[in-house]
């Protein structure tokens, strides 16, 4: 009995594998989206539809952005979560999203991102600057400090919303460096800076990308990259670490971005699409524009690479909670 059991029951097996095997080998077979959990015109809006461009000639679809802002990115989780997990729904998900706030909220959130989602690969880093006002009469970190003081319930700082990086970064440094800010939430990097034009917002901490216009033309005021060292874009703006600012560790990268799945992707689609991924973020020319561009830094890897940055991350985060109030 358990012989001619077996053997019914074996067709069915082929035929499940056969299945699988010809999903991957026809994916994809329609068009792609990219869900972003802010709106249009921000750093990771442009990340994401710069990779959509090229992953759409390396898979030969067309890969489309779908913008979904609102609740910390939580919109977007959702909008991946509830979607079928056969790689025709991608996120492009932030450190603030994947690691930060996962970490400083950890078992409060309404996702895991190890659990729920499918890893398909690193993609990019960014490093984040510490912007002010043009008209605020400080030129360093340390200024900035001095005048939190003499003033403490005068400064406010921006962020692209409540739970991204920049209201991370800024409720960390205000911490760490004895800065008093009030928090004033926005939806994209580039709201911030228009704020920042109006007087409305003292401080502003985003991607390089987001705010090098803005430096650029001398409307905003840089005081510090965030990290261990400078960047390239900005040679003359001093790291965190030279501004004499401990524990920024944990401003290091400011963001990353990974493009992941729905839980239950197939590996054999996870892996056709991380191929894609890296071949674009290690093709020289998608790379020098990533780079001149963005002021990113690409990345590639494997699945597990990424999940490997996540987990570590969350960790790091979860240490620093004590310096961090995500509240508002």
């Amino acid at each position: 009995m358990a012989i001619r059991s077996v053997t019914r029951f074996l067709p069915i097996g082929m035929a499940a594998m056969f299945s699988v095997a010809t999903h991957a080998a026809e994916y994809p077979a329609r068009p792609i989206r990219i869900l972003v959990g802010f709106a249009a015109g921000g750093s990771t809006d442009a990340i994401a539809r710069f990779y959509a461009q090229k992953l759409a000639v390396e898979l030969k679809t067309p890969v489309v952005v779908e913008n979904k802002p609102g609740a910390g990115q939580i919109v977007a989780i959702k909008a991946l979560k509830a979607a079928p997990a056969d790689g025709y729904t991608l996120y492009m998900g932030t450190g603030s999203a994947l690691s930060q706030t996962p970490g400083v909220q950890r078992g409060t959130l309404s996702y895991e991102p190890l659990k729920d989602f499918a890893m398909v690969g690193l993609v990019a880093a960014a490093p984040g600057v510490i912007v002010v006002n043009r008209d605020l009469p400080v030129r360093s970190l340390r200024d900035l400090a001095a005048y939190s003081k003499a003033n403490p319930t005068k400064l406010n700082f921006g962020s692209s919303g409540i739970g991204s990086a920049s209201h991370l970064a800024g409720a960390y440094l205000s911490n760490v460096a004895g800065i008093t800010m009030t928090h004033i939430p926005y939806k994209a990097d580039a709201d911030i800076v228009q704020a920042m034009y109006t007087g409305s917002v003292h401080v502003g901490i985003a991607p390089a990308q987001g705010a090098m216009a803005a430096i650029s033309n001398g409307k905003v005021r840089a005081l510090a990259v965030t990290g261990t060292h400078r960047v390239k874009v900005l040679p003359e703006v001093p790291s965190l670490a030279e501004a004499g600012i401990s524990g920024v560790e944990g401003l290091d990268p400011y963001t990353y971005y990974g493009l992941v799945g729905p839980k239950g992707l197939p590996a054999s689609v996870a892996t056709k699409l991380n191929v894609a991924v890296n071949r674009v973020s290690r093709e020289p020319v998608s790379a020098a524009q990533v780079r001149e561009k963005y002021y990113a830094e690409p990345r590639s890897g494997s699945p597990d690479d990424l999940r490997k940055v996540i987990q570590e991350d969350t960790d790091k985060w979860a240490r620093f909670s004590k310096h961090v109030n995500v509240a508002g």
